[in-house]
């Protein structure tokens, strides 16, 4: 199972949040090349990059930080984050991201899922973000009326392959996954599934670990490893 270190970033800094709320900012670096140079070395494959502000504004804000990251680090990276149109994601990609995270503008409209299926293949991967079951837009601000459940059944109908699942709930908040509402994911889906939200403990990745059979392919830590509630280098032995 890969262990994926996330960097959200606010304003050109590595910043987290609780439950995706914004006036629950805590910044943890004003550099977030070294902050990527440093889970590298530790050991990571793959980084999580969020562009919060882009996420706010529903445009991408911090692309030259991507490119940064990519030019100095040689890491991929898969960015999300106010990625809501074809041309916004085709300069993700033009600034050296590997994969692109989409959210707010697949629920809203599934001709669009099908649309960037057909044109970025494999390189796409839907967010699931899910708040009492229904799934959250425009940055986690609003909740759809979109069940989780009924909406990854459509991703799989429009061909999608990979999606991130966030329990909003235990994001930030260093309180272990909902093992219940990812079981019945990985049951209902025959998608690549990446968990994410409150993974805390080495006990949490070897429960995670447990999962591999049933479809969960990874898992992204934040807080815990900024924090220092896990080590990064720990985590991906137990992964």
């Amino acid at each position: 199972m890969n262990i994926i270190p996330a960097i959200d970033i606010s304003d050109r800094k590595v910043v987290r949040l609780e439950q995706g709320k914004f006036e629950k900012e805590t910044v943890y670096s004003e550099n977030p090349i070294m902050i990527a140079k440093k889970w590298k070395e530790l050991g990571a494959k793959l980084l999580h990059v969020v562009d919060l502000d882009g996420a706010r504004l529903g445009k991408p804000v911090n692309l030259d930080v991507v490119r940064e990251i990519v030019d100095n680090v040689k890491i991929d990276i898969e960015l999300g984050g106010g990625l809501r149109s074809v041309e916004d994601i085709e300069s993700a990609f033009k600034a050296g991201a590997k994969f692109c995270v989409i959210g707010t503008s697949a629920v809203l409209d599934q001709d669009f899922c099908k649309r960037l299926i057909a044109k970025f293949t494999d390189k796409i991967i839907f967010a699931v973000d899910v708040k009492n079951g229904k799934v959250a837009i425009k940055g986690w601000k609003e909740v759809s009326e979109e069940e989780a459940t009924e909406y990854i059944k459509k991703l799989e109908n429009c061909g999608a392959k990979r999606i991130i699942y966030t329990d909003i709930s235990r994001d930030g908040m260093m309180v272990g996954p909902n093992l219940e509402s990812l079981k019945a994911v990985l049951q209902a889906t025959s998608l690549e599934v990446i968990a994410s939200g409150g993974v805390s403990t080495l006990d949490d990745i070897k429960v995670l670990k447990e999962l591999e059979k049933d479809g969960l392919k990874a898992a992204i830590i934040g807080k815990a490893l900024y924090e220092g509630k896990l080590k990064l280098e720990e985590a991906l032995r137990a992964g």
